[in-house]
C-alpha cells in the first residue's frame, strides 16, 4: 500500500510566527492572532484540507541575543507579542468537527502537578482532540523572568523532563481508575474514592504525595508530540514520544534521524510504526511553476534581514548581528552555533551571514518548496519515498493565504494520487491518527503506571521500574 503523506500546521499564538517581515504584506492577517475569530477560520480551512492538527509552538522568554537588545525583535514581531497556545485548544475545537492541536508546554517553568490539571481540562473540553507537544525550553531570557539564574545545562533539562512525564502518567493514568465516576443519584455517590489513590510521588527534583485533581479526560494522557534533534532529545523521544517533529535539509539527514528515532523507538519495546515523523517545511504553490515563483519572489521581498537574524541569534543563542552579510557562518560559529549550521551545511553548501537571513526570512530554518501543485506533489512524495517521514509540518509566509493554496490546490492533487487522505477517522486525535483506542498503548513506558498501588510497592521496596 502507498504510503500517505500527513500535514499539520505549524503555528504560533503571534504575528509572522517563522516568517519575519511578511506580516507587512497587503495580504497577511496573522495580526488578527488575538481574535478567536481568526483561529476558528483557520481551523476550519485546514480541516477542509483534512490536516491532522494546528501545531502551536511556544516559547517562554524573547529572542534579546541579536545586536544585545529586543530593537528588532520588537520591530519586526519576531516572536513577541506572543500569547498563550493553551487557550486557543477549546475556541479551535469548538468550531470543528476533527482537527486536533497541538499545545507547546515547557517542562521547565510550571509545576507538573498544575500543569497535570490544565492538559486533562483541555481534553475534556476538546473531547479528545488535544496533544501536548513536550519541550525543555532554550532561551535565558524566560528563566531569568520567572525568577531563576537561568536555565539549567542541555542534559539536564531532559532529565527533568523525564521526572516531569513520570509525575504527569502517576497522575493523568494511574490515580483516577476506570470507573471511578459514578454519578449515582440515587446512593448520593459522586466519585468512589477506593478507586481514587494518591500517586506518592518522591523524586529528586518533584514532590507529588496526593491526588489528581481532574477525573480521566478522553485521552487520559493527551497525544504526545517532542521535537528532539538533539542526543538527549532523541532519548526523550524514542522513550515517549507518539509524534515527532524534525527539521532537516535534505533528505539523506532527514533519512538518518527517521531510522535512528525508530530504531531507537524498537529498543525500548515500542512498535516503530506506531511513530509518526513530521519534518519542517514551507510550500509556495500556484497554479503553474512560473506563478509560484513569481509568488515566492514577491513574497521574499517583505522578508525581514534582522528579524530572520533575531531568529537565528535565539535558536543559536549567538549574535549574528556582531558580524558583516559577507562573513562565512561557518568561520564565525562558535560551539553554540555549531549545532544550527551543521544543519545548513548538510546541503553541502557554504552560508553568509546573508544568505542565512535571506532562507530565514521565509519558514525559518526549514526548506521551502516552491513550484505547481504537480512539481509540490512529486517532491513531497519523493521525500516521503525516500526517507521515511510519515508527513510535514508545514510554515506559512502569509496567514491564510499560503494554507489556503495548499488546502485548495497542493491538497486535491495530492489526493488525485492516492497520496492524501480524504477523510478523517472518528474518535480522538490519538485514534485518529493511529486507527487504534482513544489511550497510549500498553508498550508505552506510561501504562505501567495504571496500578499505582503496585508502583508505590516497588518504590517503597526499591525494586526496578
Amino acid at each position: 500500500m502507498t504510503k500517505q503523506i500527513r500535514f499539520n500546521a505549524f503555528e504560533m499564538n503571534c504575528v509572522g510566527h517563522q516568517s519575519p517581515g511578511l506580516w507587512a504584506h497587503p495580504k497577511d492577517q496573522s495580526w488578527r492572532y488575538k481574535d478567536v475569530r481568526y483561529w476558528s477560520e483557520l481551523a476550519q480551512t485546514l480541516e477542509r484540507g483534512i490536516f491532522d492538527s494546528i501545531f502551536i509552538a511556544d516559547v517562554i522568554g524573547y529572542y534579546d541575543v541579536y545586536q544585545g537588545g529586543m530593537e528588532h525583535a520588537f520591530r519586526q514581531a519576531a516572536q513577541i507579542p506572543v500569547n498563550d497556545p493553551l487557550q486557543l485548544a477549546v475556541p479551535i475545537t469548538f468550531n470543528t468537527k476533527h482537527i486536533g492541536v497541538g499545545i507547546t508546554a515547557s517542562t521547565s517553568f510550571e509545576h507538573p502537578y498544575t500543569f497535570a490539571r490544565r492538559l486533562a481540562t483541555a481534553d475534556h473540553l476538546t473531547d479528545g482532540r488535544v496533544a501536548w507537544n513536550i519541550v525543555t525550553s532554550y532561551l535565558q531570557s524566560g528563566a531569568q523572568n520567572v525568577g531563576e539564574t537561568g536555565l539549567r545545562q542541555h542534559d539536564d533539562r531532559y532529565a527533568v523532563a523525564e521526572e516531569y512525564v513520570e509525575v504527569l502518567y502517576k497522575l493523568l493514568e494511574g490515580s483516577w481508575e476506570k470507573g471511578a465516576v459514578l454519578r449515582d443519584k440515587a446512593r448520593r455517590i459522586f466519585v468512589d474514592p477506593d478507586k481514587v489513590h494518591a500517586i506518592a510521588h518522591s523524586g529528586r527534583y518533584y514532590q507529588v504525595p496526593g491526588y489528581h485533581l481532574s477525573e480521566p479526560s478522553p485521552q487520559r494522557t493527551p497525544l504526545l508530540f517532542q521535537a528532539g534533534q538533539s542526543e538527549a532529545g532523541r532519548r526523550f523521544a524514542a522513550r515517549n514520544a507518539e509524534c515527532v517533529f524534525v527539521g532537516a535539509l535534505t533528505k539523506p539527514a532527514l533519512k538518518a534521524y527517521v531510522d535512528d528515532i525508530r530504531a531507537r523507538a524498537a529498543a525500548h519495546g515500542r512498535d516503530p510504526a506506531k511513530l509518526l515523523v513530521y519534518t519542517l517545511l514551507t510550500v509556495i504553490v500556484d497554479e503553474t511553476d512560473e506563478k509560484a515563483q513569481a509568488k515566492f519572489e514577491e513574497l521574499s521581498s517583505y522578508g525581514s534581514y534582522d528579524g530572520a537574524l533575531v531568529l537565528m541569534s535565539g535558536w543559536s543563542g549567538v549574535d549574528l548581528g556582531r558580524y558583516k552579510p559577507g562573513d562565512a557562518v561557518r568561520a564565525v560559529a562558535g560551539a553554540e552555533l555549531r549545532s544550527l549550521i551543521d544543519r545548513f551545511e548538510e546541503s553541502g553548501r557554504s552560508w553568509t551571514i546573508e544568505e542565512l537571513a535571506r532562507w530565514g526570512a521565509i519558514g525559518g530554518s526549514g526548506p521551502v518548496i516552491v513550484g505547481s501543485a504537480q512539481t509540490v506533489a512529486d517532491i513531497l512524495e519523493d521525500w516521503v519515498d525516500e526517507t521515511g517521514v510519515d508527513g510535514f509540518n508545514l510554515c506559512y509566509a502569509i496567514e491564510p493565504g499560503t494554507f489556503e493554496d495548499v488546502v485548495d490546490l497542493l491538497v486535491p492533487e495530492l489526493q488525485r494520487r492516492g497520496r492524501y487522505p480524504t477523510a478523517y477517522r472518528e474518535g480522538t486525535l490519538r485514534e485518529k491518527l493511529f486507527g487504534q483506542g482513544p489511550y497510549l498503548p500498553e508498550t508505552h513506558p506510561a501504562a505501567r503506571y495504571r496500578d499505582i498501588e503496585a508502583v508505590k510497592r516497588q518504590e517503597r521496596e526499591g525494586s526496578p521500574a
